[in-house]
């Protein structure tokens, strides 16, 4: 096997009994970007040069023996989390040539660990999508089946890690954007209670909602990144000041007597019958293991998509605001001063983007705020409600994490109804501000990945990994690897 499809537990014991090098850690992932990034294109940035010097640097770590978790460790980084000196574009045109002056908290204390950088991941433009379609310079491809999406809006984070592009992956999810490309390419996704991982540095698309995460190729992996990013910063005014513990004892202990809710508003007609049954099969493997199921509702699902649509645009037509061409990002070439803010955006933006901005302009402006988003955010406190009050009577809610396996590329592209309805499972979990993962449950006769959604309570992540990684050890589905 080679060290790129490798996990970072495993590649810890060897780096640290040091029997292989991070330069050789590197050389294979390299190697196999070299080999298949140009089918699979999630990377914006691949940092050769960089990630090059930072083994180098991790093997002198290693050899004066003060390495830590993630020493030598190649990781990609969501083109959205700003990076010292190096490009971070969001996938869009108008930042393009954006250099960042300073480091996110998430990756500086990633250089902290002595990490190696494989490259910026591409996404969604502004992180604004379910399949990475909306990039304003490619398409990412799902490693499964390179004619399907990966899912968005961290696609090219999902990809890359499904594709042993690098080790494990940093993404951010405002609506499911961790989540569902995740489960769409068979991989771990992990999106932490808001607040409990800085967003500082983390380009904003709806601040009330964005939270920064790990994907990965198991839990345990995930549960490792977690502990190592997780924590209060003084420097994001909605970083939670908690104690953060550490998770990787609560994986392995038992899931016996543990309640697990069956919300009846995630299994709906017009799912694809192959996750409903996979979904399913899941909850019954979690009731084997000593679980128990306890059927629960959450009856302000319905609602969730269009106050979503509501809220999150309202949010990013405000945080977009300041893209004007003056103080960076692309300016278009304009003697008359409101002609160049217009050309700018008009130039910069992607039709998504713009799609959202307009909405939620609309949704803000005079005569309309009370009407859109003023009642957005009352349903909003009902969705958070219905969690409470589920959680009253289960420790997790288990459902799927897509109605749908990997669709088309181009097959949802003209139809942005049908497009916004890929996050119908995730969505709530961030109106909530409660952690979730998706993990492998199953598989499609056309051979994609299904994925299972665990949900915690707020703070709770030592449970959602719990019962997440013993489904994950009693089941064979995270073994399974895209062969392209």
């Amino acid at each position: 096997m080679k060290l790129n499809e490798l996990t970072i537990t495993e590649l810890r014991t060897l780096l640290d009994n040091r029997e292989v090098s991070a330069q050789d850690v590197l050389r294979d992932v390299q190697g196999r970007i070299d080999e298949v990034e140009e089918q699979v294109k999630a990377y914006v940035t691949v940092t050769r040069d960089e990630a090059l010097t930072m083994a180098k640097q991790a093997d002198e770590t290693l050899a004066a023996q003060k390495g830590s978790l993630l020493t030598g460790i190649p990781i990609a980084v969501k083109d959205n989390m700003c990076t010292k000196g190096i490009r971070t574009t969001c996938s869009s045109k108008i930042l393009a040539n954006f250099i960042p002056p300073y480091e996110s908290t998430v990756t500086a204390k990633l250089l902290d660990q002595k990490y190696v950088l494989t490259g910026k991941t591409n996404l969604d433009e502004f992180a604004m999508g379910s399949s990475t379609e909306n990039s304003g310079f490619h398409t990412s491809r799902n490693p499964w089946n390179l004619q399907c999406v990966p899912g968005g809006s961290s696609g090219g984070s999902a990809a890359a890690v499904a594709a042993n592009e690098c080790i494990a992956a940093l993404g951010s999810d405002t609506g499911g954007s961790i989540r569902q490309p995740a489960a769409l390419c068979g991989v771990v996704g992990l999106k932490p209670t808001y607040g409990l991982v800085s967003r500082y540095g983390l380009v904003a698309f709806a601040s009330s909602l964005d939270q920064i995460g790990p994907i990965t190729k198991n839990v345990r992996d995930a549960a490792l990144l977690l502990n190592l990013i997780a924590g209060h910063d003084p420097l994001d005014s909605t970083s939670a000041p908690v104690d953060v513990p550490d998770y990787a004892p609560y994986l392995g202990k038992e899931i016996k007597g543990l309640k697990v809710g069956i919300p009846k508003e995630y299994f709906i007609d017009g799912m694809h019958p192959e996750i409903d049954q996979s979904v399913r099969d899941a909850i019954r493997q979690l009731e084997s293991l000593g679980a128990v199921p306890v059927e629960v509702s959450l009856p302000h699902t319905g609602y969730a998509v269009a106050t979503y649509y509501i809220l999150a645009t309202s949010e990013a037509s405000s945080n977009l605001g300041r893209y004007d061409g003056v103080r960076y990002g692309h300016r278009a070439k304009s003697k008359d001063l409101i002609d160049m803010y217009m050309q700018s955006r008009s130039e910069g933006f992607g039709p998504e983007v713009k799609r959202r901005i307009m909405l939620g302009t609309y949704a803000l402006s005079a005569g309309y705020y009370d009407a859109y988003y003023k009642k957005g955010q009352q349903v909003r406190t009902l969705i958070k409600q219905d969690f409470e009050k589920a959680f009253e009577q289960c420790d997790v809610i288990a459902t799927p994490t897509s109605p749908s396996p990997a669709f088309g590329i181009g097959e949802k592209a003209t139809d942005p109804l049908q497009m916004y309805l890929s996050d119908i499972f995730t969505i709530s979990v961030n109106l909530a501000g409660v952690p979730a993962i998706s993990l492998p449950c199953g598989f499609t006769g056309d051979n994609l990945p299904i994925g299972l959604q665990i949900i915690g309570k707020s703070f709770d992540e030592a449970t959602v990994l719990q019962a997440a990684y013993a489904f994950e050890q009693s089941t064979s589905w995270h073994t399974r690897r895209a062969s392209l």
